[in-house]
């Protein structure tokens, strides 16, 4: 009979597996409101990558839980849960790894989007961040809005602070919530597969029971003793 300790840990690790995938499948989707910052560090892709494998999660929550309630002889569920799993893992590793090569060379990557911006666009981040330009006053500052608002003043900030132009603030903030992104995303990896080995566990204690009531059976139910 599979230990009440094993399937406690079973369970333990089953909830925190709904856990990941509403965590996942939540910020995705509050992430898409509108904020200027952070839509242009968490792109469309970015998100639908983050629904999508919140969805995974939840989804392989479900199998797991029929799996589970099967009796004790049949395996098959929890083989297919183990499957899920391995496409979870493959799924965490692709949006986790993508998201982390992206933080490898932020400056150039956010100046492009910088680039890519419309000036309406440039002109709300400036505002918000208390910045003018992306590396200096002379790249693509826009005069207007409350901060940047003559080319006088764009022309006067100090070049030895670096707060004054955007890259600074931009990266620091892509920084921290790329960084925790991933870092989390790669946190599910750990539950994932700390179940999957919780469930070859629970696959191997129902075989051997099965076995054993085979073997007890043949014996006419007298038992090993």
């Amino acid at each position: 009979m599979v230990s009440k300790k094993l399937i406690g840990v079973w369970v333990v690790l089953d909830i925190l597996l709904l856990a990941a995938g509403a965590v996942a499948l939540a910020l995705s989707l509050v992430w898409r409101a509108p904020n200027v910052l952070m839509n242009m560090v968490l792109s469309a892709a970015d998100l639908t990558a983050g629904t999508v494998l919140g969805i995974a999660l939840l989804v392989t929550f479900v199998i797991s839980i029929a799996a589970i309630i099967q009796r004790n002889h049949v395996t098959v569920g929890l083989v297919i849960l183990n499957y899920a799993l391995l496409v979870d893992a493959i799924g965490i590793i692709v949006v986790g790894t993508f998201v982390w090569f992206f933080t490898l060379q932020e400056r150039a990557n956010f100046h492009k989007l910088w680039l890519e911006a419309t000036p309406g666009t440039r002109i709300i981040l400036q505002d918000q961040l208390k910045c003018c330009g992306y590396f200096d006053g002379t790249d693509q500052a826009e005069i207007g809005g409350a901060f940047c608002q003559s080319q006088a003043f764009i022309s006067g900030l100090a070049a030895d602070v670096t707060t004054n132009f955007c890259v600074t603030p931009i990266t620091n903030f892509a920084d921290m919530t790329l960084n925790n992104v991933f870092t989390t995303v790669y946190g599910f990896m750990a539950i994932v597969l700390c179940l999957l080995l919780a469930s070859l566990c629970v696959i191997k204690k129902r075989r051997e029971d099965e076995r054993f009531k085979k073997i007890d059976a043949k014996r006419g139910g007298r038992g090993f003793v």
